[in-house]
Protein backbone atom coordinates (compact mmCIF):
# COMPACT_ATOMS: atom_id res chain seq x y z
CA UNK A 1 0.00 0.00 0.00
CA UNK A 2 1.08 3.32 -0.93
CA UNK A 3 0.70 6.45 0.53
CA UNK A 4 -0.44 10.20 -0.48
CA UNK A 5 0.08 13.16 1.39
CA UNK A 6 -1.63 16.30 -0.08
CA UNK A 7 1.01 18.59 0.86
CA UNK A 8 2.70 17.62 -2.32
CA UNK A 9 2.68 20.14 -5.25
CA UNK A 10 0.64 17.67 -7.03
CA UNK A 11 -3.05 17.92 -5.89
CA UNK A 12 -4.33 14.30 -5.00
CA UNK A 13 -7.39 13.17 -7.16
CA UNK A 14 -10.17 11.47 -5.68
CA UNK A 15 -13.09 9.64 -7.51
CA UNK A 16 -16.62 9.87 -7.21
CA UNK A 17 -19.39 7.52 -7.14
CA UNK A 18 -22.48 6.70 -9.17
CA UNK A 19 -24.46 4.33 -7.93
CA UNK A 20 -22.83 0.98 -7.07
CA UNK A 21 -23.49 -2.25 -9.60
CA UNK A 22 -25.94 -0.14 -11.68
CA UNK A 23 -23.75 1.54 -13.44
CA UNK A 24 -25.19 0.69 -16.91
CA UNK A 25 -28.95 1.96 -15.43
CA UNK A 26 -27.24 4.95 -14.48
CA UNK A 27 -27.92 7.55 -17.22
CA UNK A 28 -31.79 6.22 -16.67
CA UNK A 29 -30.93 7.12 -13.28
CA UNK A 30 -30.19 10.63 -13.71
CA UNK A 31 -33.36 11.48 -15.33
CA UNK A 32 -35.35 11.89 -11.74
CA UNK A 33 -32.31 13.27 -10.37
CA UNK A 34 -31.85 15.72 -13.43
CA UNK A 35 -35.77 16.26 -12.79
CA UNK A 36 -35.38 16.90 -9.07
CA UNK A 37 -32.70 19.40 -9.47
CA UNK A 38 -34.73 21.65 -11.85
CA UNK A 39 -37.78 21.33 -9.49
CA UNK A 40 -35.44 22.30 -6.57
CA UNK A 41 -34.03 25.30 -9.00
CA UNK A 42 -37.02 26.63 -10.50
CA UNK A 43 -39.41 25.98 -6.82
CA UNK A 44 -36.86 27.71 -4.79
CA UNK A 45 -36.38 30.66 -7.49
CA UNK A 46 -39.96 31.05 -8.01
CA UNK A 47 -40.10 31.51 -3.64
CA UNK A 48 -37.37 34.07 -4.06
CA UNK A 49 -38.78 35.92 -6.52
CA UNK A 50 -42.27 36.32 -5.27
CA UNK A 51 -40.87 37.38 -1.79
CA UNK A 52 -38.81 39.93 -3.27
CA UNK A 53 -41.37 41.05 -5.49
CA UNK A 54 -44.30 41.44 -3.39
CA UNK A 55 -44.72 44.08 -1.33
CA UNK A 56 -47.52 42.12 0.68
CA UNK A 57 -44.68 39.49 1.32
CA UNK A 58 -41.86 41.85 3.38
CA UNK A 59 -42.60 40.14 6.70
CA UNK A 60 -40.34 38.15 8.88
CA UNK A 61 -42.11 35.07 8.15
CA UNK A 62 -41.51 35.57 4.30
CA UNK A 63 -38.15 37.19 4.83
CA UNK A 64 -36.47 33.67 6.22
CA UNK A 65 -38.48 31.92 3.94
CA UNK A 66 -36.75 33.52 1.44
CA UNK A 67 -33.37 32.81 3.45
CA UNK A 68 -34.21 29.15 3.51
CA UNK A 69 -34.97 28.68 -0.27
CA UNK A 70 -31.82 30.45 -1.22
CA UNK A 71 -30.14 28.20 1.14
CA UNK A 72 -31.54 25.31 -1.04
CA UNK A 73 -30.57 26.66 -4.23
CA UNK A 74 -27.11 27.05 -2.72
CA UNK A 75 -27.09 23.50 -1.25
CA UNK A 76 -28.26 22.17 -4.95
CA UNK A 77 -25.56 24.18 -7.04
CA UNK A 78 -22.70 23.37 -4.36
CA UNK A 79 -23.32 19.85 -5.88
CA UNK A 80 -25.35 19.76 -9.40
CA UNK A 81 -21.97 19.78 -11.53
CA UNK A 82 -20.05 16.57 -9.58
CA UNK A 83 -23.31 14.62 -10.13
CA UNK A 84 -24.43 15.16 -13.56
CA UNK A 85 -21.33 14.79 -14.14
CA UNK A 86 -20.72 11.23 -12.73
CA UNK A 87 -24.39 10.10 -13.67
CA UNK A 88 -24.53 11.79 -17.53
CA UNK A 89 -20.69 11.85 -18.48
CA UNK A 90 -18.72 9.65 -15.82
CA UNK A 91 -16.86 12.60 -15.22
CA UNK A 92 -15.93 11.04 -11.60
CA UNK A 93 -12.32 12.60 -11.11
CA UNK A 94 -11.96 15.16 -8.30
CA UNK A 95 -8.91 16.70 -7.06
CA UNK A 96 -8.23 16.95 -3.09
CA UNK A 97 -9.13 20.77 -3.03
CA UNK A 98 -11.92 20.92 -5.32
CA UNK A 99 -13.58 18.40 -2.75
CA UNK A 100 -12.57 19.78 0.43
CA UNK A 101 -14.49 23.08 -0.81
CA UNK A 102 -17.43 21.09 -1.80
CA UNK A 103 -17.42 19.51 1.38
CA UNK A 104 -17.39 22.84 3.40
CA UNK A 105 -20.00 24.29 0.79
CA UNK A 106 -22.30 21.67 1.26
CA UNK A 107 -21.83 21.14 5.22
CA UNK A 108 -21.97 24.61 5.34
CA UNK A 109 -25.07 25.35 3.64
CA UNK A 110 -26.73 22.43 5.50
CA UNK A 111 -25.86 23.92 8.81
CA UNK A 112 -27.02 27.41 7.55
CA UNK A 113 -30.78 25.22 6.21
CA UNK A 114 -30.45 23.99 10.35
CA UNK A 115 -29.85 27.74 11.60
CA UNK A 116 -32.66 28.79 9.41
CA UNK A 117 -35.41 26.39 10.80
CA UNK A 118 -34.67 27.70 14.09
CA UNK A 119 -35.18 31.08 13.30
CA UNK A 120 -38.11 30.31 11.78
CA UNK A 121 -39.15 28.10 15.21
CA UNK A 122 -38.94 31.29 16.68
CA UNK A 123 -40.47 33.18 14.26
CA UNK A 124 -43.79 31.10 14.81
CA UNK A 125 -43.01 31.07 18.43
CA UNK A 126 -43.41 34.88 18.96
CA UNK A 127 -46.14 35.40 16.07
CA UNK A 128 -48.24 32.92 18.99
CA UNK A 129 -46.94 33.22 21.90
CA UNK A 130 -46.51 36.96 21.78
CA UNK A 131 -48.07 38.14 19.12
CA UNK A 132 -48.51 41.83 20.69
CA UNK A 133 -44.50 42.43 20.10
CA UNK A 134 -43.99 40.76 17.32
CA UNK A 135 -43.00 43.70 14.97
CA UNK A 136 -40.78 45.09 17.82
CA UNK A 137 -39.21 41.82 18.38
CA UNK A 138 -38.15 40.69 14.96
CA UNK A 139 -37.04 44.09 12.94
CA UNK A 140 -35.71 44.16 10.14
CA UNK A 141 -32.21 44.57 12.13
CA UNK A 142 -33.02 41.92 14.11
CA UNK A 143 -33.38 39.88 11.32
CA UNK A 144 -30.06 40.81 9.61
CA UNK A 145 -28.41 40.10 13.01
CA UNK A 146 -29.75 36.65 13.00
CA UNK A 147 -28.83 35.82 9.28
CA UNK A 148 -25.06 37.08 10.42
CA UNK A 149 -25.01 34.75 13.29
CA UNK A 150 -26.06 31.58 11.45
CA UNK A 151 -22.89 32.73 9.25
CA UNK A 152 -20.64 33.21 11.33
CA UNK A 153 -21.47 30.37 13.06
CA UNK A 154 -20.98 27.82 10.20
CA UNK A 155 -17.93 29.60 9.33
CA UNK A 156 -16.57 29.23 12.90
CA UNK A 157 -17.75 25.50 13.00
CA UNK A 158 -16.20 24.17 9.70
CA UNK A 159 -12.98 26.28 9.48
CA UNK A 160 -11.50 23.83 11.41
CA UNK A 161 -13.28 20.80 10.08
CA UNK A 162 -11.66 21.62 6.39
CA UNK A 163 -8.26 22.48 7.90
CA UNK A 164 -7.44 19.26 9.59
CA UNK A 165 -8.49 17.59 6.73
CA UNK A 166 -6.10 18.99 4.42
CA UNK A 167 -3.53 17.77 7.05
CA UNK A 168 -4.22 14.10 6.47
CA UNK A 169 -2.51 11.32 4.31
CA UNK A 170 -4.81 9.09 1.61
CA UNK A 171 -3.43 5.59 0.83
CA UNK A 172 -4.28 3.60 -2.35
CA UNK A 173 -8.13 3.31 -2.27
CA UNK A 174 -9.06 6.58 -3.50
CA UNK A 175 -12.97 6.44 -4.47
CA UNK A 176 -15.75 8.02 -2.89
CA UNK A 177 -19.27 6.57 -1.62
CA UNK A 178 -21.10 9.31 -2.94
CA UNK A 179 -20.92 11.93 -6.14
CA UNK A 180 -20.42 14.85 -3.95
CA UNK A 181 -17.82 14.92 -1.55
CA UNK A 182 -18.93 14.40 2.16
CA UNK A 183 -17.17 14.96 5.25
CA UNK A 184 -17.31 11.39 6.89
CA UNK A 185 -16.77 9.43 3.35
CA UNK A 186 -13.27 11.64 2.40
CA UNK A 187 -11.69 11.25 6.33
CA UNK A 188 -12.52 7.28 6.03
CA UNK A 189 -10.04 7.53 2.77
CA UNK A 190 -7.04 8.07 5.29
CA UNK A 191 -4.49 5.74 6.39
CA UNK A 192 -3.63 7.95 9.13
CA UNK A 193 -4.98 8.60 12.56
CA UNK A 194 -8.28 10.74 11.74
CA UNK A 195 -9.93 10.57 15.60
CA UNK A 196 -9.40 14.27 15.46
CA UNK A 197 -11.38 15.02 12.09
CA UNK A 198 -14.09 12.61 13.15
CA UNK A 199 -14.45 14.60 17.30
CA UNK A 200 -14.31 17.90 14.85
CA UNK A 201 -16.63 16.13 12.43
CA UNK A 202 -19.24 15.48 15.63
CA UNK A 203 -18.97 18.44 17.07
CA UNK A 204 -19.94 20.75 14.08
CA UNK A 205 -22.67 18.55 13.64
CA UNK A 206 -24.09 18.29 17.31
CA UNK A 207 -22.97 22.38 17.65
CA UNK A 208 -24.78 23.13 14.67
CA UNK A 209 -28.27 20.57 14.00
CA UNK A 210 -27.87 18.60 17.40
CA UNK A 211 -28.39 22.39 19.01
CA UNK A 212 -31.09 23.33 16.60
CA UNK A 213 -33.45 20.45 17.01
CA UNK A 214 -33.74 20.50 21.18
CA UNK A 215 -34.48 24.57 20.39
CA UNK A 216 -37.11 24.29 17.80
CA UNK A 217 -38.67 21.00 19.81
CA UNK A 218 -38.25 23.40 22.62
CA UNK A 219 -40.37 26.40 21.16
CA UNK A 220 -42.98 24.03 20.26
CA UNK A 221 -43.52 22.67 23.29
CA UNK A 222 -43.92 26.27 24.28
CA UNK A 223 -46.23 26.85 21.24
CA UNK A 224 -48.54 24.14 21.58
CA UNK A 225 -48.92 24.93 25.61
CA UNK A 226 -49.53 28.64 24.55
CA UNK A 227 -52.08 27.46 21.46
CA UNK A 228 -54.21 25.15 24.34
CA UNK A 229 -54.68 27.87 26.94
CA UNK A 230 -56.73 29.40 24.06
CA UNK A 231 -60.41 29.33 24.63
CA UNK A 232 -62.12 28.76 20.95
CA UNK A 233 -61.63 25.65 18.88
CA UNK A 234 -61.50 27.97 15.93
CA UNK A 235 -58.58 29.81 17.51
CA UNK A 236 -55.97 26.58 18.36
CA UNK A 237 -56.73 25.39 15.07
CA UNK A 238 -55.66 29.06 13.28
CA UNK A 239 -52.53 29.21 15.47
CA UNK A 240 -51.51 25.22 14.84
CA UNK A 241 -52.18 25.79 10.38
CA UNK A 242 -49.72 28.40 10.70
CA UNK A 243 -47.17 26.13 11.80
CA UNK A 244 -48.07 22.74 9.60
CA UNK A 245 -44.96 24.19 7.37
CA UNK A 246 -42.47 24.51 8.99
CA UNK A 247 -43.04 21.34 11.08
CA UNK A 248 -43.00 19.65 7.39
CA UNK A 249 -40.06 21.59 6.44
CA UNK A 250 -38.55 20.56 9.50
CA UNK A 251 -39.02 16.32 9.45
CA UNK A 252 -37.70 16.35 5.73
CA UNK A 253 -34.61 17.89 6.89
CA UNK A 254 -34.14 16.30 9.82
CA UNK A 255 -35.02 12.27 9.33
CA UNK A 256 -32.63 12.44 6.17
CA UNK A 257 -30.08 13.76 7.64
CA UNK A 258 -29.98 11.49 10.73
CA UNK A 259 -30.62 8.51 8.65
CA UNK A 260 -27.58 9.29 6.39
CA UNK A 261 -25.36 10.00 9.28
CA UNK A 262 -26.23 7.01 11.17
CA UNK A 263 -25.89 4.45 8.07
CA UNK A 264 -22.29 6.21 7.56
CA UNK A 265 -21.56 5.71 11.19
CA UNK A 266 -23.03 2.36 11.84
CA UNK A 267 -23.99 0.43 8.61
CA UNK A 268 -20.71 -0.88 7.13
CA UNK A 269 -22.60 -3.82 6.67
CA UNK A 270 -24.62 -2.37 4.17
CA UNK A 271 -25.17 -2.62 0.97
CA UNK A 272 -23.10 0.42 -0.97
CA UNK A 273 -26.13 1.14 -2.73
CA UNK A 274 -28.08 2.08 0.76
CA UNK A 275 -25.17 4.81 1.41
CA UNK A 276 -26.25 6.19 -1.93
CA UNK A 277 -29.54 6.06 -1.95
CA UNK A 278 -29.48 7.66 1.63
CA UNK A 279 -27.43 10.79 -0.06
CA UNK A 280 -29.26 11.45 -2.40
CA UNK A 281 -32.14 11.54 -0.52
CA UNK A 282 -30.95 13.94 2.25
CA UNK A 283 -29.24 16.44 -0.87
CA UNK A 284 -31.92 16.50 -3.40
CA UNK A 285 -35.74 15.61 -1.52
CA UNK A 286 -35.92 18.61 0.84
CA UNK A 287 -34.84 21.70 -1.12
CA UNK A 288 -37.72 20.19 -4.07
CA UNK A 289 -40.18 19.71 -1.54
CA UNK A 290 -39.87 22.91 0.56
CA UNK A 291 -41.42 24.91 -1.68
CA UNK A 292 -44.08 22.58 -2.96
CA UNK A 293 -44.81 22.84 0.94
CA UNK A 294 -45.00 26.47 1.32
CA UNK A 295 -46.72 26.94 -2.09
CA UNK A 296 -49.41 24.43 -1.11
CA UNK A 297 -49.89 25.11 2.83
CA UNK A 298 -49.63 28.93 2.65
CA UNK A 299 -51.86 31.29 1.10
CA UNK A 300 -50.17 34.34 0.73
CA UNK A 301 -46.87 32.69 -0.89
CA UNK A 302 -50.33 30.92 -3.15
CA UNK A 303 -51.49 33.88 -3.95
CA UNK A 304 -48.32 35.71 -5.34
CA UNK A 305 -46.98 32.78 -7.03
CA UNK A 306 -50.69 31.97 -9.45
CA UNK A 307 -50.70 35.79 -9.65
CA UNK A 308 -46.79 36.24 -11.23
CA UNK A 309 -47.63 33.12 -13.47
CA UNK A 310 -51.12 34.88 -14.59
CA UNK A 311 -48.90 37.96 -15.31
CA UNK A 312 -46.57 36.01 -17.22
CA UNK A 313 -49.23 34.58 -19.61
CA UNK A 314 -50.69 37.80 -19.76
CA UNK A 315 -47.46 39.11 -20.97
CA UNK A 316 -47.26 36.08 -23.75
Amino acid sequence: MWVLNNTSAQPLTLLLMGIPGLRVAQIWVSIPVCLLYAGTLSGNSMILFVVLREQSLHEPMYYFLSRLSATDLSLSLCTLSTTLGVFWFEAREINLNACVAQMFFLHGFTCMESGVLLAMAFDRFVAICDPLRYTTILTNARIAQIGMSMLTRNVAVMLPVVLFVKRLSFCSSMVLSHSYCYHVDLIQLSCTDNRINSILGLFALFSTTGFDCPCILLSYVLIIRSVLSIASIEGRQKAFNTCISHISAVAIFSIPLISLSLVHRYGHSAPPFVHTIMANIFLLIPPVLNPIIYSVKTKQIQKAVIKVLIQKRLQI
